[in-house]
Protein backbone atom coordinates (compact mmCIF):
# COMPACT_ATOMS: atom_id res chain seq x y z
CA UNK A 1 0.00 0.00 0.00
CA UNK A 2 1.55 3.41 -0.97
CA UNK A 3 0.84 6.21 1.72
CA UNK A 4 -0.23 9.54 1.05
CA UNK A 5 1.93 11.61 2.68
CA UNK A 6 -0.44 14.82 3.50
CA UNK A 7 1.64 18.01 4.35
CA UNK A 8 0.76 20.48 6.88
CA UNK A 9 1.70 23.36 9.20
CA UNK A 10 2.83 22.49 12.63
CA UNK A 11 0.23 24.45 15.05
CA UNK A 12 -2.60 22.61 16.62
CA UNK A 13 -4.85 24.21 14.12
CA UNK A 14 -3.58 23.25 10.91
CA UNK A 15 -2.73 19.15 12.33
CA UNK A 16 -6.52 19.67 13.13
CA UNK A 17 -7.48 20.29 9.53
CA UNK A 18 -4.70 17.86 8.37
CA UNK A 19 -6.50 14.75 10.21
CA UNK A 20 -10.02 15.95 9.34
CA UNK A 21 -8.58 15.87 5.70
CA UNK A 22 -7.32 12.31 6.45
CA UNK A 23 -10.48 11.09 8.13
CA UNK A 24 -12.49 12.32 5.25
CA UNK A 25 -10.12 10.11 2.75
CA UNK A 26 -10.62 7.04 5.02
CA UNK A 27 -14.13 7.68 5.21
CA UNK A 28 -14.05 8.01 1.06
CA UNK A 29 -11.83 5.25 0.30
CA UNK A 30 -12.27 2.74 3.05
CA UNK A 31 -8.81 3.31 4.18
CA UNK A 32 -7.19 2.76 6.95
CA UNK A 33 -5.31 5.38 8.86
CA UNK A 34 -2.02 4.04 8.15
CA UNK A 35 -2.55 4.68 4.52
CA UNK A 36 -1.94 7.92 4.89
CA UNK A 37 1.38 9.81 6.60
CA UNK A 38 0.69 13.46 8.10
CA UNK A 39 3.96 15.76 7.81
CA UNK A 40 4.34 18.35 9.96
CA UNK A 41 6.45 21.18 8.07
CA UNK A 42 7.99 24.62 9.94
CA UNK A 43 7.07 27.23 8.03
CA UNK A 44 8.41 31.00 7.54
CA UNK A 45 4.94 32.55 9.16
CA UNK A 46 5.07 30.37 12.03
CA UNK A 47 8.74 31.43 12.54
CA UNK A 48 8.17 34.97 12.24
CA UNK A 49 6.22 36.30 15.47
CA UNK A 50 8.40 39.61 16.17
CA UNK A 51 6.61 42.20 13.26
CA UNK A 52 3.65 42.06 10.88
CA UNK A 53 3.51 39.79 8.20
CA UNK A 54 2.56 42.51 6.17
CA UNK A 55 5.91 43.59 6.85
CA UNK A 56 7.82 39.93 6.64
CA UNK A 57 6.77 38.94 3.14
CA UNK A 58 2.95 38.25 2.98
CA UNK A 59 0.86 35.33 2.66
CA UNK A 60 3.27 33.17 1.11
CA UNK A 61 5.38 32.91 4.57
CA UNK A 62 2.55 30.22 5.55
CA UNK A 63 2.45 28.02 2.25
CA UNK A 64 6.01 28.55 0.76
CA UNK A 65 8.19 25.64 2.55
CA UNK A 66 5.26 23.19 1.65
CA UNK A 67 5.28 24.32 -1.29
CA UNK A 68 8.64 23.22 -1.79
CA UNK A 69 8.02 20.15 -0.24
CA UNK A 70 5.51 19.30 -2.95
CA UNK A 71 7.83 20.18 -5.41
CA UNK A 72 10.44 17.87 -4.46
CA UNK A 73 7.97 15.07 -4.14
CA UNK A 74 8.47 15.36 0.30
CA UNK A 75 4.59 15.13 0.18
CA UNK A 76 1.93 14.72 -1.77
CA UNK A 77 -0.33 16.97 -0.89
CA UNK A 78 -0.54 20.06 1.13
CA UNK A 79 -3.66 21.55 3.58
CA UNK A 80 -4.10 24.58 3.99
CA UNK A 81 -6.56 27.18 5.16
CA UNK A 82 -8.10 28.73 2.04
CA UNK A 83 -7.55 32.27 3.41
CA UNK A 84 -3.48 32.07 3.56
CA UNK A 85 -3.75 31.02 -0.02
CA UNK A 86 -1.47 33.97 -2.07
CA UNK A 87 -3.99 33.61 -5.60
CA UNK A 88 -0.84 33.03 -7.67
CA UNK A 89 0.96 29.21 -7.04
CA UNK A 90 4.69 28.48 -8.18
CA UNK A 91 4.37 26.83 -11.40
CA UNK A 92 3.18 22.77 -11.38
CA UNK A 93 0.96 23.42 -8.92
CA UNK A 94 -2.79 23.91 -8.00
CA UNK A 95 -5.37 23.66 -5.64
CA UNK A 96 -7.35 20.42 -6.46
CA UNK A 97 -10.01 20.40 -3.60
CA UNK A 98 -11.55 22.49 -1.05
CA UNK A 99 -12.95 20.55 1.77
CA UNK A 100 -17.17 21.86 2.95
CA UNK A 101 -16.61 25.58 4.14
CA UNK A 102 -17.11 25.85 7.97
CA UNK A 103 -18.64 29.18 9.68
CA UNK A 104 -16.69 31.59 7.48
CA UNK A 105 -17.40 34.91 10.48
CA UNK A 106 -15.30 36.43 12.11
CA UNK A 107 -15.31 35.62 16.29
CA UNK A 108 -15.06 38.38 18.75
CA UNK A 109 -13.52 37.14 21.88
CA UNK A 110 -13.98 39.68 24.60
CA UNK A 111 -12.08 39.68 28.41
CA UNK A 112 -13.48 43.25 29.51
CA UNK A 113 -16.82 43.25 27.47
CA UNK A 114 -19.03 40.73 25.51
CA UNK A 115 -19.47 42.81 22.15
CA UNK A 116 -17.64 45.35 20.37
CA UNK A 117 -19.92 47.20 20.53
CA UNK A 118 -19.78 47.02 24.18
CA UNK A 119 -16.36 48.16 24.32
CA UNK A 120 -15.38 51.02 26.24
CA UNK A 121 -14.05 54.02 24.74
CA UNK A 122 -9.85 53.73 24.66
CA UNK A 123 -10.67 49.74 24.52
CA UNK A 124 -7.61 47.92 23.08
CA UNK A 125 -7.97 45.37 20.87
CA UNK A 126 -5.25 42.60 19.16
CA UNK A 127 -5.02 41.68 15.89
CA UNK A 128 -2.51 40.56 13.16
CA UNK A 129 -4.95 40.67 10.27
CA UNK A 130 -4.77 44.80 8.29
CA UNK A 131 -8.34 43.86 7.74
CA UNK A 132 -9.73 43.27 10.77
CA UNK A 133 -7.76 46.42 12.37
CA UNK A 134 -9.57 48.37 9.45
CA UNK A 135 -12.88 46.96 10.01
CA UNK A 136 -12.31 48.11 13.65
CA UNK A 137 -11.26 51.32 12.68
CA UNK A 138 -13.83 51.50 10.70
CA UNK A 139 -16.59 50.60 13.37
CA UNK A 140 -15.10 52.31 16.57
CA UNK A 141 -12.50 54.83 15.78
CA UNK A 142 -12.41 55.42 19.51
CA UNK A 143 -10.57 52.26 20.39
CA UNK A 144 -6.84 51.27 20.22
CA UNK A 145 -5.77 48.19 17.68
CA UNK A 146 -2.90 46.80 18.26
CA UNK A 147 -0.75 43.95 16.55
CA UNK A 148 -1.45 40.83 17.99
CA UNK A 149 0.92 37.67 16.26
CA UNK A 150 0.94 34.17 17.46
CA UNK A 151 -1.26 30.80 16.77
CA UNK A 152 -4.56 30.79 18.58
CA UNK A 153 -3.46 29.53 21.87
CA UNK A 154 -0.97 32.05 22.06
CA UNK A 155 -3.37 35.18 21.51
CA UNK A 156 -5.91 33.52 23.63
CA UNK A 157 -3.33 33.33 26.56
CA UNK A 158 -1.98 36.77 25.99
CA UNK A 159 -5.92 37.63 26.10
CA UNK A 160 -6.60 36.05 29.07
CA UNK A 161 -2.99 37.84 30.30
CA UNK A 162 -4.37 40.98 30.48
CA UNK A 163 -2.33 42.72 27.17
CA UNK A 164 -5.58 43.70 25.69
CA UNK A 165 -9.26 43.48 26.03
CA UNK A 166 -10.36 41.96 23.05
CA UNK A 167 -8.89 40.07 19.96
CA UNK A 168 -10.82 38.33 16.68
CA UNK A 169 -10.31 35.17 15.39
CA UNK A 170 -11.60 32.88 12.95
CA UNK A 171 -15.10 31.19 13.86
CA UNK A 172 -14.07 28.43 12.18
CA UNK A 173 -10.24 28.20 13.76
CA UNK A 174 -11.69 28.04 16.82
CA UNK A 175 -14.65 25.63 16.39
CA UNK A 176 -11.60 23.08 14.86
CA UNK A 177 -9.62 23.93 17.84
CA UNK A 178 -12.32 23.06 20.26
CA UNK A 179 -11.95 26.38 21.33
CA UNK A 180 -15.57 27.76 20.10
CA UNK A 181 -16.83 28.27 23.87
CA UNK A 182 -14.38 30.85 24.34
CA UNK A 183 -16.38 33.37 21.38
CA UNK A 184 -18.43 35.74 23.14
CA UNK A 185 -19.53 37.25 19.77
CA UNK A 186 -19.86 36.27 15.73
CA UNK A 187 -19.83 39.28 14.10
CA UNK A 188 -22.72 39.87 11.18
CA UNK A 189 -20.39 39.54 7.81
CA UNK A 190 -22.63 42.43 6.32
CA UNK A 191 -20.60 44.75 9.23
CA UNK A 192 -17.70 42.86 9.22
CA UNK A 193 -17.08 40.57 6.37
CA UNK A 194 -14.59 38.33 6.49
CA UNK A 195 -11.52 37.06 4.82
CA UNK A 196 -11.96 35.64 1.43
CA UNK A 197 -11.46 31.80 1.90
CA UNK A 198 -11.79 31.99 5.15
CA UNK A 199 -13.62 28.95 6.74
CA UNK A 200 -12.27 26.67 4.33
CA UNK A 201 -9.97 24.22 4.02
CA UNK A 202 -8.07 23.85 0.56
CA UNK A 203 -5.55 21.04 -0.67
CA UNK A 204 -2.67 22.20 -3.24
CA UNK A 205 -1.12 19.23 -5.30
CA UNK A 206 0.98 18.89 -8.02
CA UNK A 207 -0.34 19.01 -11.39
CA UNK A 208 -0.53 15.53 -13.23
CA UNK A 209 -0.33 13.56 -10.37
CA UNK A 210 -3.39 11.67 -11.06
CA UNK A 211 -3.06 9.14 -8.48
CA UNK A 212 -3.19 12.42 -6.43
CA UNK A 213 -6.15 14.06 -8.17
CA UNK A 214 -8.23 10.61 -7.95
CA UNK A 215 -7.82 9.87 -4.51
CA UNK A 216 -8.36 13.56 -3.48
CA UNK A 217 -11.65 13.88 -5.99
CA UNK A 218 -13.97 12.18 -3.76
CA UNK A 219 -13.74 14.65 -1.23
CA UNK A 220 -14.28 18.12 -3.07
CA UNK A 221 -17.26 19.88 -2.06
CA UNK A 222 -18.43 21.63 -4.83
CA UNK A 223 -20.64 24.85 -3.77
CA UNK A 224 -17.32 25.35 -1.72
CA UNK A 225 -14.80 25.38 -4.62
CA UNK A 226 -17.58 27.45 -6.49
CA UNK A 227 -17.67 30.03 -3.51
CA UNK A 228 -14.06 30.35 -3.32
CA UNK A 229 -13.40 30.70 -7.14
CA UNK A 230 -15.16 33.83 -6.83
CA UNK A 231 -13.74 35.43 -3.67
CA UNK A 232 -9.84 34.59 -5.27
CA UNK A 233 -11.00 36.06 -8.90
CA UNK A 234 -11.95 39.05 -6.52
CA UNK A 235 -8.92 38.74 -4.80
CA UNK A 236 -6.47 38.35 -7.63
CA UNK A 237 -8.00 42.32 -9.24
CA UNK A 238 -7.12 43.68 -6.56
CA UNK A 239 -3.96 42.59 -5.63
CA UNK A 240 -4.72 39.83 -2.35
CA UNK A 241 -1.50 40.01 -0.07
CA UNK A 242 -1.14 40.92 3.25
CA UNK A 243 -0.40 44.50 2.65
CA UNK A 244 -4.35 44.75 1.57
CA UNK A 245 -7.16 45.30 3.78
CA UNK A 246 -9.75 43.36 1.55
CA UNK A 247 -13.19 41.58 2.72
CA UNK A 248 -15.12 39.60 0.87
CA UNK A 249 -17.89 36.72 0.86
CA UNK A 250 -19.60 34.10 -1.97
CA UNK A 251 -22.50 32.30 -1.06
CA UNK A 252 -24.46 29.41 -3.22
CA UNK A 253 -27.62 28.89 -2.69
CA UNK A 254 -28.34 26.02 -5.55
CA UNK A 255 -27.21 27.26 -9.09
CA UNK A 256 -27.55 31.29 -7.80
CA UNK A 257 -24.36 32.66 -6.43
CA UNK A 258 -24.68 36.01 -4.08
CA UNK A 259 -20.94 38.04 -3.46
CA UNK A 260 -20.32 40.87 -1.09
CA UNK A 261 -16.84 42.53 -1.26
CA UNK A 262 -15.31 45.35 0.22
CA UNK A 263 -11.89 47.10 0.43
CA UNK A 264 -10.87 49.56 2.97
CA UNK A 265 -7.99 51.67 3.32
CA UNK A 266 -5.74 50.55 6.62
CA UNK A 267 -7.12 53.46 8.60
CA UNK A 268 -10.91 52.45 7.89
CA UNK A 269 -11.73 55.94 7.71
CA UNK A 270 -12.40 55.13 3.71
CA UNK A 271 -13.76 52.01 2.20
CA UNK A 272 -15.93 50.39 -0.81
CA UNK A 273 -18.47 47.90 -1.16
CA UNK A 274 -20.08 45.87 -3.58
CA UNK A 275 -22.68 43.44 -4.56
CA UNK A 276 -22.75 40.70 -7.49
CA UNK A 277 -24.71 37.70 -7.95
CA UNK A 278 -25.45 35.50 -10.88
CA UNK A 279 -25.19 31.90 -11.51
CA UNK A 280 -22.98 29.28 -9.61
CA UNK A 281 -21.17 28.45 -12.71
CA UNK A 282 -19.41 31.88 -13.40
CA UNK A 283 -18.47 32.04 -9.87
CA UNK A 284 -15.28 33.19 -11.23
CA UNK A 285 -16.12 36.13 -13.54
CA UNK A 286 -18.26 37.12 -11.46
CA UNK A 287 -15.94 37.68 -8.60
CA UNK A 288 -13.13 39.20 -11.32
CA UNK A 289 -15.52 41.55 -12.61
CA UNK A 290 -16.69 42.57 -9.04
CA UNK A 291 -12.95 43.54 -8.39
CA UNK A 292 -12.37 45.08 -11.12
CA UNK A 293 -15.63 47.36 -10.59
CA UNK A 294 -14.58 48.25 -7.24
CA UNK A 295 -10.99 48.90 -8.60
CA UNK A 296 -12.44 51.49 -10.93
CA UNK A 297 -14.96 52.62 -7.95
CA UNK A 298 -12.30 53.14 -5.79
CA UNK A 299 -9.50 54.96 -7.96
CA UNK A 300 -6.11 54.82 -8.29
CA UNK A 301 -5.32 57.29 -5.21
CA UNK A 302 -7.60 54.72 -2.82
CA UNK A 303 -4.86 51.84 -3.59
CA UNK A 304 -2.16 53.79 -3.89
CA UNK A 305 -2.66 54.39 -0.11
CA UNK A 306 -1.94 50.81 0.85
CA UNK A 307 1.87 51.29 -0.24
Amino acid sequence: MEVLKIGTRGSALALAQANETRARLMAAHGLPEQAFAIVPISTSGDRIQDRPLSEAGGKGLFTKELEDALLDGRIDIAVHSSKDMPTFLPDGLALIAFLERADPRDAFIGRTAPTLEELPEGAVVGSSSLRRQALIRRLRPDIEVVNFRGNVPTRLAKLDGGQVDATLLAAAGLSRSGLAGRITETLDPQKFPPAPGQGAICIEARIGDDRVMEMIAPIHHVPTGQALACERGFLAVLDGSCRTPIAGLATIDGERLDFHGMVLTPDGRECHEISRNGRAADAGTIGREAGAAIRDKAGARFFDSWV
